[in-house]
């Protein structure tokens, strides 16, 4: 028989730094939602018990998280041989909705303009995460690509009235819908305490519709859904194709609507785009102000990465947040999730943050690809590095502001092509091969005197063969 005992400091410290490697491994997202709300509740000689609130819950980290937990706690604490994933609700937990405490994450604190009331705020239902604190509009990095979505829900959070409706915001993966969508029930929350916020995922609405079909409080649902003051959903293109689904939040988007309360909603599709969904849900969803966020440009990611490093108290080179921006594009979720990365292996192995440890700890990210590096793409790279016009690359200026990102550009198309001198020339608006090599003999005499300017061609260097 195992004999199970409350967790010692020791086995509290190796939880710690299970927790840290999983939210480094899996990123914001998947650890705020499913790995956040465990606790090591139990050991045995060669077990531990984890727990969270619900079977829904249990039974999702079962499928998708149990076997990396295993082999993390085996790292940690080589006697250990399984995770056991147990529920253990919370004190406050009663029968129907259940209402999520608010409280300020360990990690990250509110700022004093965005810090929430100590007092429970209906911000979930039964098997919904809490909203994330740090998910604020104080957090929430604007820039062109986001702009429109960002003074939207602004205007909704800090209306009185039904400024449009429905709020639809979209945008592909990864590119701060869901902050937005925390940022508007956080605010909402402080300035109504009274008003009711219901946020959940389409997935869990489609959840908490089946449960109560199976247990015939469908009633109980609608009424649930229907009382609040704000309902927000997110990710509703997962209800596409699911007809069942489709019809009950069609009477329910409609039942709000008429009692004219706010509904917000996020997809990764604008609603005409989304294919599997009804044609009458569809009008619906674009009666009100219809917002994208567009991928993010290079400003707007260092951007994020600045602020994100500012709230992990972490040193991080300016070199490495550059290199970073210009080469993780595809979301916003990726790029902090390589940030997390960085930080939590310089913590747990203790080696210093620089561009080279970087580029190993993120080898699979950064992995090069096949396709060659062009002189036209250095050109580009070189122009945005040094914030001169890329028409500049080919004409006869002579100023240094102007002649030195030139050279720099010729010495890169030299050394990462194989593109003769008189090729490289001609790409340069025409100049002679002795041009091009007076070029590279200058980059090559700066970068042995002037450090920083060698860091600079290091930096565009490694950011063109990655």
């Amino acid at each position: 028989m195992t004999m199970w005992r409350r967790p010692d400091a020791e086995m509290i410290a190796q939880w710690g730094r299970v927790r840290a490697q999983l939210r480094a491994e899996f990123g914001e997202a998947a650890f705020n939602s499913w790995l956040k709300p465990l606790s090591l509740s139990e050991v045995a000689d060669q077990s531990v018990r984890v727990a969270v609130p619900t079977r829904f819950m249990r039974d999702w980290i079962d499928s998708n998280y149990r076997g990396r937990l295993i082999e993390l706690w085996q790292q940690e604490n080589a006697d250990i041989a399984d995770v056991e994933v147990i529920v253990e609700p919370s004190p406050a937990s009663t029968t129907g909705p259940k209402i999520a405490p608010v409280k300020e994450a360990e990690e990250l604190p509110l700022p004093a303009a965005e810090q929430v009331p100590s007092r429970e705020i209906p911000v979930s239902v039964e098997d919904s995460a809490a909203l994330d604190p740090r998910f604020t509009f104080t957090n929430f990095v604007v820039g062109r690509s986001n702009e429109l979505a960002h003074a939207a829900a602004r205007r909704v959070a800090e209306s009185n009235e039904v400024p449009f409706n429905p709020l639809f915001l979209y945008g592909g993966v990864g590119l701060g819908k869901t902050h937005l969508m925390h940022a508007m029930a956080w605010h909402i929350c402080r300035r109504s305490p009274d008003r009711r916020v219901l946020y959940m995922s389409a997935e869990k609405f489609m959840y908490q519709f089946i449960r109560a079909l199976r247990y015939k409080t469908i009633m109980d649902f609608k009424e649930q859904f229907r009382s609040v003051d704000v309902l927000m959903i997110d990710d509703i293109q997962f209800i596409a194709g699911k007809d069942s689904t489709q019809e009950e939040f069609f009477h329910t988007f409609n039942a709000l609507v008429d009692r004219n309360r706010q509904i917000v909603i996020s997809a990764d599709k604008s609603p005409s785009d989304i294919e599997g969904l009804e044609e009458r849900l569809k009008s619906r969803l674009g009666w009100g102000l219809v917002a994208d966020i567009h991928p993010t440009d290079y400003e707007l990611r260092l951007g994020i990465l600045q602020s994100k490093a500012e709230q992990l108290d972490a040193e991080i080179p300016p070199k490495l947040l550059e290199f970073l921006a210009h080469k993780i594009t595809s979301n916003v979720r990726e790029l902090e999730g390589a940030l997390n990365r960085i930080v939590a292996h310089t913590t747990l192995v203790g080696r210093p943050i620089t561009l080279e440890t970087s580029q190993e700890v993120l080898h699979d990210l950064l992995r090069a690809n096949d396709r060659r590096v062009t002189i036209d793409e250095i050109q580009k790279r070189v122009a945005e590095h040094f914030n001169i016009r890329l028409a500049d690359m080919h004409s006869a200026r002579r100023a240094r502001a102007v002649a030195r990102p030139r050279q720099v550009a010729m010495f890169l198309s030299k050394q990462l092509t194989s593109r003769s001198l008189p090729e490289i020339g001609r790409k340069f608006g025409g100049r002679d091969h002795t041009t091009v090599m007076h070029a590279v003999r200058k980059i090559e005499e700066l970068r042995a005197s002037d450090s920083s300017f060698n860091e600079d061609v290091e930096l565009l260097r490694r950011m063109l063969e990655t």
